[in-house]
C-alpha cells in the first residue's frame, strides 16, 4: 500500500458489494469500516481518522454525489466514487463534484485496490516533496500556495477550498509556468495512467480551477487553452519560504 494500514470508509447500501469490498480490503492491509448511507457516514468520519472514502453514487436518502460535494467542502480527503453506469458524463459529473477517481459496476476488487495504491500514492509524493523542497510556496499574482499544509490562498489571504486533484494540477501548472503542456503529460505528471485516466478529465479539472482563481473563467487570462496544444499556465511564479507560522 502507499502508506501503513490506511483507514477506509466504505459507503455502499447494497450489503453483498460492501461485504466484498470490506473483505477484500482488510485482506490486503487496510483498515475498513462501513457504512449505509450518509447518516452513517457522517458519524463513522466523526468517530475516526479517515484516509481515503469509497463512496457509491446511488445511495438511499443523500445520493454520493450530494455527499461527495459536501465532503470536499470541507476536506481533501482523497474520494473514490463507484458507480453502476459507465458513461463519460457520470465520470464527469462525479468528477466535477470533486471526486479523486470513479470506478464503474460491476469491477474486479484488485483494481479498487490498485486505484486506491494510486491515489494513496499521489498524495503521499506530493507531501513529501513538499516537506523536502526548499521552497514551501509558490506565489503568482498575489495566490498562494502552501506547498506544506496543501492550501490555496487568494489574494487577500483567505484559504480556497480545492480538491486533492486540483491541488496537484495547479501545483504543476505553476511549477511549468510559461510551457505548452498536453492533455497526455499532465495526466502523467499528476494522475498517472495506472489510475484508468482519461483527457476528459483534465478538462473537468481545468474549468473548476479556473472558476476559483479567474477573473473571468468565462474569458481564462491564466490557464490559456492551446489549439490542438493543451494548456499554457501564464504567469509568473515566484518560489519562496513560508516562515514557521505563517
Amino acid at each position: 500500500m502507499a502508506m501503513a494500514s490506511p483507514n477506509i470508509l466504505v459507503v455502499e447500501d447494497d450489503r453483498e458489494t460492501r461485504a466484498l469490498i470490506a473483505k477484500y480490503l482488510r485482506a490486503n492491509a487496510c483498515h475498513v469500516t462501513t457504512a449505509n448511507d450518509g447518516r452513517e457516514m457522517v458519524r463513522a468520519m466523526a468517530d475516526r481518522r479517515v484516509d481515503l472514502l469509497i463512496l457509491d453514487v446511488m445511495l438511499p436518502g443523500e445520493d454520493g454525489l450530494s455527499l461527495c460535494r459536501k465532503v470536499r467542502a470541507a476536506s481533501q480527503m482523497p474520494i473514490i466514487m463507484l458507480t453502476a453506469r459507465g458513461e463519460d458524463v457520470d465520470r464527469i459529473v462525479g468528477l466535477e463534484m470533486g471526486a479523486d477517481d470513479y470506478l464503474a459496476k460491476p469491477f474486479n476488487p484488485r483494481e479498487l485496490l490498485a486505484r486506491i495504491n494510486a491515489v494513496l500514492r499521489r498524495q503521499a509524493a506530493a507531501q513529501t516533496a513538499s516537506t523536502t523542497s526548499g521552497a514551501t510556496a509558490l506565489v503568482f499574482q498575489g495566490w498562494r500556495i502552501d506547498l506544506r499544509l496543501r492550501e490555496l490562498r487568494n489574494p487577500a489571504g483567505a484559504r480556497v477550498a480545492m480538491t486533492s486533484a486540483e491541488f496537484d494540477l495547479l501545483r504543476t501548472f505553476c511549477e511549468r509556468s510559461g510551457r505548452v503542456l498536453s492533455r497526455d503529460s499532465l495526466l502523467d505528471l499528476t494522475q498517472g495512467r495506472n489510475a484508468g485516466s482519461f483527457e476528459r478529465s483534465i478538462d473537468v479539472l481545468v474549468s473548476r480551477i479556473r472558476r476559483k482563481i479567474e477573473p473571468d473563467p468565462i474569458e481564462p487570462i491564466l490557464i490559456k487553452t492551446v489549439r490542438s496544444g493543451g494548456y499554457l499556465f501564464t504567469p509568473t511564479v515566484d518560489a519562496v519560504a513560508i516562515p514557521a507560522g505563517g
